[in-house]
């Protein structure tokens, strides 16, 4: 038996001395490494082996480490019309991000992203669709816009606005997402909305949200900054390899201590070993309890920061100033005034951490099955003062932490950052290191009194559009730029009654009549049906594939100017360099005319930089404000996308602040910056008050509460042991996670799916599993096997809450409101001692295996988000696979390989 092979290209052309030279970043994670893009017309002369020869002025061959050009960073596109050559390659001049022009094995093969028939992308999406005789048919515009206006107009109207579902993406160019929220926020006005990674439209950490952290407040710097680092629940080298190799290991090299928090042992994990750090390989969930015991110990030995504590946390009449009164009765209000989480103060949070039991290291340490020995050193790490003063800590966190008992991790790692003493001063940090970037761009607030769902009290929930929709409530699903189903929890039920939904329901397009179409779409809504938008780049299966009766192309990177900003809040424009193919337009060009035929107004925009003008007044208070950009551009008589253009690869960092005095832009270096001066004020244009059109917020310097400062917060583990001793592990079941590794971006449509050495590379889906748990199971690497379960909780039904403990799981299991359902997906076992024993951990989103299948479709009872990261399965060999004697495709070497 003989796996898919690949044979690469061994050369590529350099450009030519006249090749335009255009700037952009990589499209893929948070880092966002600079780009530059040279294009010249295929057929023309390339650039030739010396220095006067070619647009990079050196010669070739060059050494180590000088200016080079992969195979894979070239292409062939269409521009104007006409067939031209492009190499995309890391900047290697730009004084931020991708230092020395670095890049990931993602970015730096982006080029081949870019649609060339003679490749892998020759599916792109070129045209509308609508399902007809259940066929994906090719349609004019008018036409599938007609049918979608007509049907979602009769929506609303005869179902109400929630019926009307939007499921988008929150990390797209801001151009798209200021549309779209205008479009389904304002104009729908439709609580049935939420992004791509929740259920619901809520922040993905509320204990930063709480305490007052910005997610993204540090700069990039800042992560090489500290003492001590502690990275909770991520590998950076896998996941934003950037910003570990240009950041962090050179401050590690320096004698940064890192510690690690997370149930593998990666490259990075190893990394930080080898050069003194240290990892704490816990379970997953048991995060809570091994940092409020690391909290404790800083605690009982006094090793807390008493002077940030004395004049940056709040006490108990600051916290609860304004808080939870009438209106203003949001959910971040609440929950730091709701007694589970409100303190009075440090003290009052010193005794309650102490009064606690479950934060005796002992018991943290035997429930996450870690050695003791670790928290106690992490705490003299992370606190204890020497000779030469306190030692300046960082937390840095990502989705093993806050998708594993979402409210309670991340209220602990607040907690513990800031009895450390770290806020937004230089080395001592806290945020997210992120996964995509950040292209969100509110243009419409979310409709909250709409939402049916209501927790005790007067507080209600951002709906749960899985349950919603589960419950037979939308009768229109859009679905724009993301795999919904396979995304979600629990994602082969909620696949089933999609299913259910839409291809069963007997009311079926069986005509090419417009009207006949409209009518039959109408009619399924009204019998308790659904139908389904979906707009995207690909045809992805089943969102697209399957289920939606109109398909609308979407343009993406390079094929219209876009803005977006990275995880230190530095904005770029990502130039348009080529065509888009055939019919497909940008998300926004596709929203404005469905929502002028919807009847709404507002949409007249004639081009992208129309539409980012007017979204950058409602950039204003945003971690990325750039309204001042568009200030700058049109005092010079120039557009905004003109002016960002300016910036190059560098870009700026919001919020953006203009000085009238010297006509210059000013980005931010960090948000809560507690170290700014008068004169720092007076650089940035303000110093003497907000000048012209300049506006700055409480975050700048202070913290996003009341007052300015920290919250301090109770993360109690009684709100989550409920349901973490049910989903433990029972019998022959094992824990079971997932996540990313370097190779894969996303859902792997660029790169596994259209690469065809990634391809090659990871043919199937994988989980890894630990010599002694493969070994009882009589597994070995490369075989086939299955991962499945029928002990799948989803929570089934929209509720209103009335007792403090209707949301709590036990409580909801009680009556009746859980279902268990089985699931089941294979994969190639890779056996290696990185993964904890007693554990699975499988890629994130292999569409074909969605493995989120297998966790539970239950959300945070606090906060309405799912905990991805938190599942059980049993494991059995099926077979043997075709990369198992065959060492051409899969590797099974561990990945913890310095």
């Amino acid at each position: 038996m003989s796996s898919n092979y690949y044979i690469s290209p061994d050369h590529a052309p350099l450009p030519p001395t006249d090749a335009e030279v255009l700037t952009t970043a990589c499209d893929y994670c948070i880092v966002a490494c600079g780009y530059k893009v040279y294009r010249w017309p295929f057929g023309s002369p390339d650039g030739g082996a010396t220095a006067a020869e070619n647009a990079f002025g050196v010669d070739f061959p060059t050494g180590p480490l000088q200016q080079w050009v992969a195979p894979g960073q070239h292409n062939v596109v269409m521009h104007k019309g006409a067939p031209h050559n492009i190499v995309v390659v890391p900047d290697r001049a730009t004084r931020a991000v991708n230092l020395n022009g670095d890049s990931s094995v993602r970015g730096g093969l982006i080029a081949q992203k870019c649609y060339n028939p003679s490749t892998p992308t020759r599916d792109r999406l070129m045209t509308p669709l609508v399902r007809i005789y259940g066929q994906l048919q090719p349609v004019p515009w008018e036409f599938a816009l007609d049918i979608a206006a007509a049907v979602g107009k009769h929506v609303i109207e005869t179902h109400g606005a929630n019926a009307y579902g939007v499921k988008t993406y929150s990390y797209q160019y801001i151009e798209n997402t200021y549309a779209i929220t205008k479009y389904a926020r304002r104009h729908i006005n439709t609580a049935n909305f939420t992004f791509h990674d929740t259920p619901s439209d809520v922040t993905s950490t509320p204990g930063f949200r709480d305490a007052g952290f910005d997610n993204f407040g540090p700069s990039y710097e800042d992560w090489g900054g500290a003492d001590t680092l502690m990275v909770c629940g991520t590998d950076p080298y896998e996941t934003k390899t950037v910003l570990f190799t240009q950041h962090m290991m050179p401050a590690i090299r320096r004698g940064m201590k890192v510690i690690m928090l997370n149930p593998r042992e990666t490259a990075g994990v190893a990394y930080v070993k080898t050069m003194g750090g240290m990892h704490i390989d816990l379970l997953p969930g048991t995060d809570n309890l091994v940092l409020g015991a690391i909290a404790r110990v800083i605690l009982q030995n006094g090793w807390e920061d008493s002077e940030w504590i004395s004049q940056w946390v709040n006490n108990k009449w600051e916290s609860s100033s304004g808080f939870g009164q009438g209106t203003r009765n949001t959910p971040w209000q609440w929950r730091t005034t709701w007694g589970l989480f409100q303190t009075k103060g440090f003290e009052d949070y010193k005794a309650w951490n102490l009064a606690q039991k479950e934060y005796d290291p002992e018991y943290a340490a035997r429930v996450a099955a870690i050695d003791v020995e670790k928290i106690y050193r992490a705490a003299q790490w992370l606190a204890k003062p020497t000779g030469e003063g306190r030692p300046k800590a960082s937390f840095g966190i990502e989705k093993g932490l806050y998708w594993s008992n979402n409210t309670g991790n991340t209220n602990a790692i607040s907690s513990l950052a800031t009895i450390c003493g770290a806020g937004g001063r230089p080395g001592q940090v806290v945020g997210r290191f992120g996964g995509h970037q950040r292209g969100g761009l509110s243009g419409g607030s979310y409709p909250r009194n709409k939402s049916p769902e209501k927790l005790p009290g007067r507080r209600r929930r951002a709906l749960d559009t899985d349950r919603w929709t589960y419950s037979g409530h939308t009768r229109m699903a859009h679905v724009i730029g993301t795999t919904w189903l396979q995304s979600m929890c629990g994602s082969q039920g909620l696949q089933n009654r999609f299913w259910e939904l839409v291809t069963s329901n007997p009311h079926q397009v069986r005509s090419y009549d417009k009207q006949e179409i409209i009518d039959s779409l109408k009619a399924r809504a009204d019998s308790g049906g659904m139908v389904v938008i979906n707009q995207d780049i690909y045809l992805r299966d089943p969102i697209g594939a399957k289920f939606a009766d109109i398909v609308f192309p979407a343009a993406t990177w390079g094929e219209e100017d876009f803005i977006r900003a990275n995880g230190e809040r530095r904005l770029r424009l990502y130039q348009k360099f080529y065509d888009a193919p055939g019919q497909a337009k940008p998300d926004w060009w596709i929203i404005s005319k469905l929502a002028k035929r919807m009847g709404f107004d507002g949409f007249d925009w004639s081009n992208a930089n129309d539409v980012a003008e007017e979204a950058s007044r409602f950039s204003r208070n945003n971690r990325k404000a750039f309204h001042m950009v568009t200030v700058a551009a049109h005092l010079e008589g120039k557009t905004l996308h003109q002016k960002m253009a300016e910036f190059g690869t560098d870009g700026i960092q919001g919020p953006v602040f203009y000085n009238y005095k010297t006509g210059q832009l000013h980005g931010t270096k960090r948000l809560h910056d507690t170290t700014l001066t008068e004169a720092d004020f007076e650089r940035l244009g303000v110093g003497n008050g907000l000048e012209g059109a300049n506006r700055y917020g409480k975050k700048l310097t202070h913290f996003n509460s009341q007052t300015g400062k920290v919250n301090l917060q109770k993360h109690p583990w009684s709100l989550f042991s409920d349901f973490y001793e049910w989903l433990s592990p029972k019998g022959e079941e094992l824990w079971f996670s997932n996540g990313r590794i370097n190779e894969i971006w996303q859902s792997g449509f660029d790169d596994v799916e259209r690469r065809p050495y990634i391809s090659q590379r990871w043919p199937e889906n994988w989980v890894e599993i630990h010599p002694d748990d493969a070994a009882q199971r009589g597994i070995e690497s490369g075989d086939q096997v299955m991962l499945f379960s029928d002990r799948v909780a989803a929570f089934k039904d929209t509720i209103l809450g009335v007792e403090g403990n209707n949301f709590q799981f036990s409580e909801l299991m009680k009556r009746g409101h859980i279902e268990l359902s089985k699931a089941a997906v294979t994969a190639v076992a890779m056996v290696t001692p990185a993964v904890k024993k007693g554990m699975l951990y499988a890629n994130m989103l292999d569409p074909r295996q969605p493995t989120n299948a297998l966790t539970a479709r239950v959300v945070d009872q606090i906060s309405g988000n799912y905990n991805y990261k938190m599942g059980v399965a049993r494991i059995k060999k099926i077979g043997e696979s075709a990369y198992k004697h065959e060492f051409r495709s899969m590797s099974f070497v561990p990945r913890n390989i310095v």
